[in-house]
């Protein structure tokens, strides 16, 4: 049995509330909202908002939030805030313009925002408290100010220019007498915290109670002040990543024509654990695909060596390359077949001494993958590369800024548990809509400009997400709701950290939630980005230096193309738990990047 390893923080663990999220104001104001009488799914709204404003550069309200949930005593559901392609995004529309992929960037690449209206519907149907109550906390930081972090700095320097020069309004809200705030600075989005007393005002005189009162802002986002200056805004050119001015597609129509909606999860039964995930419609059902290439081989005593790295390395791969050919939202994708005994026997014998150079999709059913054409040239002088040790890109017409995401999750005393990873809508990837405060999501860069794909560029279906929460029960009960930033790479990591979960001993009496997450990490890119410009890296994979020499060599021998990161770079998770036996509630944050934070008691 593997010995208990030393961790950067301890697994906290109470009976009362947990919440764990990628800042810690985020997470503490998650606490206060419990300790006032909300429950998980109030903390988890407040949350989130408070994530709007602290980390700009990773999300907004008109970005994506695809949402997980377990009330306690009622089923999982998914919960949609991933907004799919405007009616006027299509295929010709952008051919038409000489594009050959959708821009990383700018009102050209935005979806139908998701985030608002997913967590209002969360607030609404499962929440307690008053829309005043959970927006309190992020009006507080942005009318105030709070202490920005270095990155959010780093972030605006690098788009500095572009802000002066073309995306002015956004300079207004991010330069500070025409220059990006420090570390430590005090920033307030005061515009924002407009919006949000506006919206409150407004939605509060239409009458009726807490629901209606929701309802009403649910209006106003699509059809009123904030969904008029969005329309107007998309409709006005910008520079964005193909070095051009463009103006977006997004209307006023397509902002009244949709809403968030709750669907069943996908589930995937492994060693007596049930993993819940989103569907094919995001990355998701990438980590149960990794989970049904692993053979019997993989146990508490394998964990952690060469060959276990190297095993978990080449099945993420394989899941990662089924993903391309056939993960997107449509109705056809063949996940029972995906996940059957059959097709993953048939696919772990792929796995060889050797690391794979090619980009391999399975054929499920006796079916024919296909490719995009710019899949098919991964790895040639025709793709570039991707940057090994990247999160979530996110491409200013620079061509060099690069982002990532957020994650929250919470549980309550009562047993109610959510997992969400917020992200879109960041300040380096669109202008700021004037007199709002926040920008809009570029996700419509996960699209291929090729007709016939499961994730192609169609108007109505939803882009192919990265982001993807996860739940994991035993018995029929929520015990982990967990997640991360990082883009393409979030299966894989949540995948490491599933198994150290499984495999590794317990602390306390429970699972070694810290332990997991502290744990080294790694990642491989050899499959085309989700992101503009869609790089690759066949045979690639980057580890953290705490991996040991040994691993890295072992990997260099059998072929892989290892970059060596800084011990402390891979994965941002977070992580609450439950243990239904005895009501003891646990949590943990990741130590990387500085800004992680479970609280609880």
């Amino acid at each position: 049995m593997l010995p208990r390893m030393f961790t950067t923080r301890p697994t906290l663990q109470g009976t009362f509330g947990m919440a764990s999220s990628t800042h810690w104001l985020a997470s503490q104001s998650a606490m206060a909202e419990l300790e006032r009488g909300g429950n998980a799914f109030d903390a988890a709204v407040a949350a989130a908002f408070v994530l709007h404003v602290v980390e700009p550069h990773l999300n907004g309200p008109a970005g994506d939030a695809p949402i997980i949930l377990a009330p306690a005593g009622g089923p999982v559901r998914v919960l949609c805030g991933q907004g799919p392609a405007p009616a006027g995004a299509t295929i010709g529309h952008y051919r038409g313009l000489g594009l050959d992929l959708v821009p990383g960037t700018g009102p050209l690449a935005a979806v139908i925002p998701g985030a608002f209206d997913a967590w209002m519907v969360l607030l609404r149907d499962h929440g307690t408290r008053e829309l005043a109550d959970v927006l309190d906390y992020a009006i507080g930081y942005a009318e105030r100010g709070h202490p920005v972090v270095e990155r959010v700095g780093l972030t605006v320097a690098a788009v500095q220019d572009l802000f002066t020069t073309e995306w002015t309004s956004s300079a207004e809200v991010y330069l500070t007498e025409g220059r990006p705030p420090a570390g430590g600075e005090m920033l307030r989005n005061p515009v924002l915290a407009a919006t949000w007393r506006r919206l409150l005002a407004e939605a509060g005189a239409s009458g009726g109670g807490r629901e209606a009162t929701i309802d009403a802002a649910r209006r106003i986002w699509r059809e009123g002040f904030i969904g008029e200056a969005i329309a107007a805004h998309a409709a006005r050119p910008a520079m964005d990543s193909s070095g051009e001015r463009h103006a977006g597609v997004l209307t006023g129509d397509d902002l009244a024509g949709w809403s968030a909606a709750y669907e069943e999860p996908l589930t995937y039964e492994w060693r007596g654990w049930t993993l819940a995930k989103a569907g094919p419609w995001s990355q998701g059902p990438t980590l149960p695909q990794q989970l049904a290439l692993l053979d019997g081989g993989i146990d508490a005593d394998t964990y952690g060596t060469p060959e276990y790295v190297h095993t978990l390395v080449e099945g993420s791969k394989l899941a990662m390359a089924d993903r391309e050919a056939w993960y997107g939202d449509t109705g056809d994708v063949p996940m029972d077949d995906l996940l059957s005994p059959a097709y993953n026997a048939a696919r772990r014998a792929l796995v060889g001494e050797r690391a794979s150079h090619e980009l391999r999709p399975g054929g499920p059913g006796g079916r024919t993958p296909r490719l995009a054409a710019w899949a098919r040239d991964a790895g040639t002088a025709a793709v570039p590369a991707q940057a090994a040790g990247a999160g979530e890109p996110t491409v200013a017409h620079s061509g060099e800024t690069r982002g990532d995401t957020c994650h929250v999750d919470v549980v309550d005393r009562w047993g109610n548990m959510v997992s969400a990873t917020p992200s879109g809508g960041w300040l380096q990837s669109s202008p700021v809509v004037p007199g709002l405060g926040f920008p809009l999501g570029t996700r419509l860069q996960m699209t291929w400009l090729e007709e016939g794909l499961p994730s192609s560029l169609v108007p109505g279906r939803r882009p192919r997400t990265t982001l993807s929460p996860s739940l994991a029960l035993r018995g029929g009960e929520a015990v982990l709701a967990f997640g991360t930033p990082g883009g393409d790479q979030q299966d894989q990591w949540q995948t490491h950290f599933f198994l150290a979960v499984a495999l590794r001993p317990e602390v306390r009496g429970g699972l070694d939630l810290q332990g997991a997450i502290d744990a080294p990490n790694w990642h491989q890119d050899a499959f085309p980005s989700s992101f503009y410009p869609r790089g690759t890296a066949l045979g690639s994979v980057t580890v953290e230096s705490r991996i040991g020499e040994e691993t890295i060599a072992d990997l260099r021998r059998r072929g892989h193309d290892v970059t060596v990161a800084g011990p402390w770079t891979e994965g941002r998770l977070c992580v609450v738990g439950r243990d239904p036996e005895t009501g003891v509630l646990s949590s943990a944050a990741n130590p990387r990047g500085m800004q992680g934070y479970a609280v609880g008691r």
